[in-house]
């Protein structure tokens, strides 16, 4: 009889690569016109010193009707680029983060990528002020995956083209700005740790619907939220990181107010220096804030190579996250 055939055992799968994303560039852009208080507070019937004491703001930019925002942010997305030592054309997507493109269609991103010349894969990311946080999630997937190298994430608001100039509410909260990263992908995991993110379909405490166009707010309501939904997110993202609050050497928060930004530090119970504060600068920028605050701390010598930092935001819809991330200042 013939002997049986040997059985042949199939090949154990090979492990699969386990890639990691960094931030290897970091860019801002800010328009040229500054608003400072003066000038909305007499409109609006109040002081300077109410504007600073409820929102800790100062001074904003704004574009005017006839610059695009598209411009301003490849005006960030060129000084990331520059600040990673890499080109334009080594880009594999561009992610855009905002609520107010130049016009309905096209979208942000894919106008950026013209002005920088290139045809790389692009999209806009909506989350109002929680985009930047939104495209990180995104881009983390894509350099983790092995599926793309260099990922390019805007945040980019001109939020004085949607302002109700006599609603005390918002009149002198927002400006304009833009921020932009370059997340590179890097041969192990690590640096770029779990974002997470959460929703909650609520459109009557901050909006801006099709019928006014201008953006609506009922702040003390947004304020209760945003205070606690980021709080909620930071013991989140900490333990998605395997780390605690007293290994961060920085907590990033969405800079919208003041009294947010220092509600939620001390429900956490840390100390000032810990925690960037530089809306009085800015104003709130939505998307563009996270990577403006970033450039800001840096800029003050807060982010030496291997700083831990916890990254948060809170914005409309409502949608709200947070992130850790390792800081390569030698990237």
């Amino acid at each position: 009889m013939p002997e049986p055939a040997a059985t042949v055992q199939p090949a154990a799968p090979a492990a699969a690569t386990r890639f990691g994303a960094a931030v290897a560039g970091l860019g801002t852009a800010l328009p040229d016109t500054v608003v400072p208080n003066a000038a909305i507070a007499e409109r609006i019937g109040v002081t300077d010193d109410w504007i600073v004491s409820r929102t800790g703001i100062r001074e904003r930019r704004h574009l005017a009707a006839d610059e695009p925002l598209s411009e301003l942010a490849a005006q960030a997305a060129r000084a990331a680029l520059d600040d990673a030592g890499l080109d334009a054309a080594d880009l594999d997507m561009i992610l855009a983060a905002t609520a107010t493109q130049d016009d309905i269609i096209p979208t942000l991103a894919p106008m950026v990528g013209g002005l920088l010349g290139v045809q790389a894969g692009a999209l806009d990311v909506g989350a109002a002020c929680t985009g930047f946080l939104g495209g990180l999630q995104l881009a983390g997937a894509q350099l983790e995956s092995g599926r793309a190298d260099a990922v390019l994430v805007i945040g980019a608001e001109k939020l004085s083209a949607f302002l109700d100039p006599d609603d005390k509410r918002t009149a002198s909260i927002f400006g304009d700005a833009a921020g932009a990263v370059v997340l590179t992908r890097t041969e192990s995991p690590g640096e770029m740790h779990p974002v997470v993110m959460h929703a909650e379909a609520q459109r009557q405490m901050l909006f801006a619907d099709r019928s006014r166009g201008l953006i609506e707010m009922e702040g003390q309501e947004v304020f209760k939220h945003a205070v606690a939904r980021m709080t909620e997110a930071t013991h989140e993202a900490l333990e998605a990181a395997g780390t605690t609050l007293e290994d961060i050497d920085l907590f990033v928060y969405h800079q919208a107010n003041t009294r947010i930004i220092r509600s939620v530090g001390q429900r956490l119970g840390l100390p000032a220096d810990r925690v960037v504060d530089c809306i009085a600068n800015y104003g709130n920028v939505s998307a563009a804030s996270l990577p403006l605050a970033l450039a800001d701390a840096r800029a003050a010598g807060r982010l030496p190579d291997g700083a831990r930092l916890l990254l948060s935001a809170f914005g409309a819809g409502f949608v709200w996250g947070a992130t850790v991330v390792d800081w390569r200042a030698s990237a």
